[in-house]
């Protein structure tokens, strides 16, 4: 998230400290000490106030890099052994990553520390609370901007020991379909094979060949499809921007290491690609993290594999037939073809023509493109009343 988009969760996590009710460990002439922040993410609340010895923990890429462009301190994952006077908390939309969120916040916060944790209604707020409460019990709680923020401060005699160990590991890393991978709750499609990744995977040609990379690639499976698919592929770069998520696709792709080149990038593909290729597949994810539709971080992925690819690269796309990446298509590839729609998603092929400077799509230039192309005029209008 950007820092000057609103977030809500992140306003409201602040207010009890706005209000009094709460006060920074540095404040009232005492020594600076440490606050971990988990899945921090930046914003103008955040910098409303001093905020003296804020540790970021953010695993996610874009919002990694917006706290450290902020100036604050940031790490993929705290110094684990360290206790807190403050831990403050956004926890995510999976509840059995969010129960384990709570439980490592209560860990890590010193003794008589507080731990403050703030949700959207519409992700879970209440239950939320109610698993914290259910953990630790309850100090206090307050709403805004349709969010819940509550608080506790550790004590153990109000600490369930026996909730607290079962919850501490509920999001532990684990075999999921019949020992095949390796995952976790709260990564994408975590105990499943994502539906679109699988038709994707199903209509890969067998003639794909050398420097492929995987954009997007969650915990690994398009990538395992695509290596055992294509033997022609001679090397990987498997790019993702969840690194709880990339740690897994390091673990599955561990066979295929032994036997061609492979780079996994803790990356945020929306902003560019150093590389060249001439294969790339993805099944870009169209929702930002808090949920919100986002279809521009699809065109971005589309965006970033036309500069990546050489001419006659090929790209391989899967997306919901709605999603509107037609134009972005048309304006950086040679060819474009839909490959197949079925379940409500698309399967596209995408050339890459003569070297070209990708261009962000326009409707005026798709027309322009269009007059110099009719043959592939009249394909996109095909698509478009296919779609």
């Amino acid at each position: 998230m950007t820092a000057d988009r609103r977030d809500p969760a992140l306003e409201t996590l602040f207010l009890p400290f706005e209000t009094g009710l709460l006060t920074w460990p540095a404040e009232g002439g005492a020594p600076a000490a440490k606050v971990l922040f988990m899945r921090a993410r930046d914003g103008w609340p955040l910098r409303q106030q001093p905020r003296p010895g804020l540790i970021c923990e953010q695993s996610f890429k874009p919002d990694a890099e917006a706290l450290q462009r902020s100036g604050w301190t940031v790490a993929e994952a705290a110094d684990s052994d360290m206790r807190y006077p403050l831990v403050l908390v956004l926890p995510p939309r999976q509840r059995d990553e969010a129960r384990a969120l709570f439980a490592q916040a209560l860990q890590r916060c010193a003794p008589g520390g507080i731990v403050v944790a703030c949700i959207a209604n519409d992700e879970g707020a209440k239950s939320g609370e109610g698993d914290f409460k259910r953990l630790c019990g309850l100090d206090g709680n307050l709403t805004k901007h349709h969010c819940r923020v509550f608080w506790s401060r550790r004590d153990d005699a109000s600490i369930d020991a026996a909730l607290l160990a079962q919850w501490s590991t509920l999001d532990a890393e684990r075999p999921i379909l019949d020992g095949r991978f390796i995952s976790r709750p709260g990564v994408f499609a975590w105990d499943r094979i994502d539906p679109a990744s699988q038709l994707l995977a199903e209509h890969l040609p067998t003639d794909l060949r050398g420097r492929a990379a995987d954009l997007g690639a969650g915990y690994g499976y398009l990538s395992v499809e695509l290596l055992q698919r294509c033997p022609g592929i001679a090397s990987l770069d498997v790019y993702e921007a969840e690194a709880r998520a990339l740690d897994l696709a390091k673990r599955n792709l561990a066979a295929a290491a032994a036997r061609l080149p492979l780079r996994f990038l803790w990356q945020d593909v929306a902003l560019g690609l150093s590389e060249q290729y001439d294969v790339i597949v993805t099944n870009p994810p169209f929702h930002a993290q808090q949920g919100a539709a986002r279809p521009d971080i699809g065109r971005a992925f589309i965006a970033a594999a036309a500069a990546a690819l050489v001419p006659g690269g090929r790209l391989w796309l899967v997306a919901n037939r709605n999603l509107p990446y037609e134009l972005e298509l048309d304006a950086n590839f040679g060819s474009v073809r839909i490959v197949t729609q079925q379940q409500g998603f698309k399967i596209i092929e995408a050339i890459k023509g003569a070297a070209t400077t990708p261009q962000p799509a326009t409707p005026a230039a798709s027309s322009a493109r269009k007059r110099r192309a009719p043959g592939r005029a009249a394909e996109a209008r095909a698509w478009r009343g296919n779609a």
